[in-house]
């Protein structure tokens, strides 16, 4: 039996010849990511153990990008953590205000992941990454703690269900249409513990931030990670910010899969999930009644790239939000912030009524710039909408894309540009 694509990145990382599910295996680390909630909780962990150093200085990125700026005491107390610890230990790649991005569209855009790496970060959408066919996913601050010391990290070798992508997506169709469709079809736990191994010619349809987003909701669905081929689209984007080589796995033919799944991409809707989970998804033309909205974000680690911020700017251009609507706009990166205001559109989305944020998670787990109050409903282009992810429990989110995102702010109710 042959392995699958997973399964060879951490055979070769765990120096073995052959791995199979369900083998508990210690591999070695590409790259230990933490963030400003997650990386005081290791950096404690490595005090209790006595570990005082870091493996590599420059196989660590640290981005305080949830609460930063700091909303708070609190949230200041955590990042002068970081920093202090950042700067003891030299940690090459730690990005604060101004160089600061949401660490998931910061990594790949720095060059700090390509294809082939090991990477686990103490985030759970730490998946993303395997849009360039990378192994990367979240772990525990214990978890990380270890990996900064040791450089090493145990894994069960996860199982895997292949997505054979077919057909060609019709306009406005994006990643998170694909991902919101397939979490749909197979539930919230429908990929526990397996990795999301995307392949069929369809892939070459989608955009790189599309499999970005797809690889970002792997998790979504109870998945170890989610990864993709390495074609030419992934390897002209990592020798475009990265200045190392990749190293390129394939899965073998007869490699083993506890399930095959077929999307095809011409037939898939925009699609929305309804509160409170990510698998309670309709297609807008299952949408009967008019949903009334209160807030519209546009941004986070799922959604926050350029292409995304095009596609709601097209749909905004010479529009007005509906009276009463507020539009939030969050560019993922410092980069892509800059590029979205030559690009004139910034300038779109404040003549449109909505406001634009400094790269930051903020509203995505209800932490600020954004906070729902009572019985407030929310489009929003995020990962989760869980009760109380955003704000009061009673508050209700509404996972889009980010065309249904822009044409719903515009609408003032759940819409979705026509084609």
């Amino acid at each position: 039996m042959g392995m699958t694509m997973t399964q060879k990145i951490l055979a070769a990382h765990a120096g073995l010849s052959k791995v199979c599910a369900g083998q508990l295996i210690e591999a070695d680390l590409d790259l230990v990511l933490g963030n400003d909630i997650t990386s005081p909780v290791a950096i404690k962990e490595m005090e209790k153990m006595n570990l005082n150093t870091v493996f590599n200085k420059d196989k660590i990125a640290l981005v305080p990008d949830h609460f930063a700026p700091n909303k708070d005491i609190k949230s200041a107390q955590h990042c002068k953590c970081v920093r202090e610890f950042a700067l003891k230990n030299e940690i090459t790649n730690y990005f604060e205000v101004g160089q600061m991005g949401i660490e998931h569209a910061l990594l790949p855009e720095q060059g700090l992941t390509v294809a082939g790496d090991v990477i686990i970060g103490a985030d759970s959408h730490t998946c993303t990454y395997g849009a360039l066919g990378a192994f990367s996913t979240g772990v525990g601050s214990t978890d990380m703690a270890a990996g900064m010391a040791t450089g090493k990290a145990w894994f069960k070798v996860p199982g895997a269900i292949k997505f054979n992508i077919i057909g060609k997506p019709n306009k406005w169709i994006s990643g998170k249409d694909v991902i919101l469709h397939i979490i749909g079809e197979i539930g919230v736990d429908g990929a526990l513990y397996e990795s999301m191994e995307f392949t069929g010619e369809g892939i070459k349809y989608l955009s790189m931030d599309d499999r970005f987003t797809i690889a970002n909701m792997a998790i979504e669905a109870g998945a170890k990670n989610g990864i993709f081929p390495v074609d030419d689209k992934a390897l002209e984007y990592i020798k475009e910010h990265s200045k190392r080589t990749p190293k390129i796995y394939e899965a073998d033919e007869d490699a083993v899969y506890d399930k095959e799944i077929t999307v095809d991409l011409s037939k898939l809707k925009p699609t929305i999930a309804f509160p409170h989970l990510p698998e309670n998804t309709k297609t807008i033309d299952e949408i009967k009644e008019k949903i009334a909205i209160d807030q519209v974000v546009i941004g986070s680690c799922t959604n926050g790239r350029i292409e995304d911020l095009r596609t709601a700017a097209e749909i905004l251009k010479g529009q007005k939000v509906a009276k009463g609507m507020r539009l939030i706009v969050l560019p993922a990166t410092q980069k892509i912030y800059l590029q979205a205001m030559e690009e004139g559109l910034i300038k779109t989305f404040i003549e449109a009524g909505g406001v634009v944020s400094t790269p930051t998670c903020g509203p995505c787990l209800g932490g600020y710039m954004g906070v729902l109050a009572e019985n407030e409903r929310c489009v929003s282009t995020t990962n989760r909408n869980f009760v109380g992810r955003m704000g009061h429990i009673t508050s209700e989110i509404y996972l889009a894309s980010p065309a249904v995102a822009a044409m719903s702010a515009i609408k003032g109710y759940i819409a979705a540009p026509e084609v």
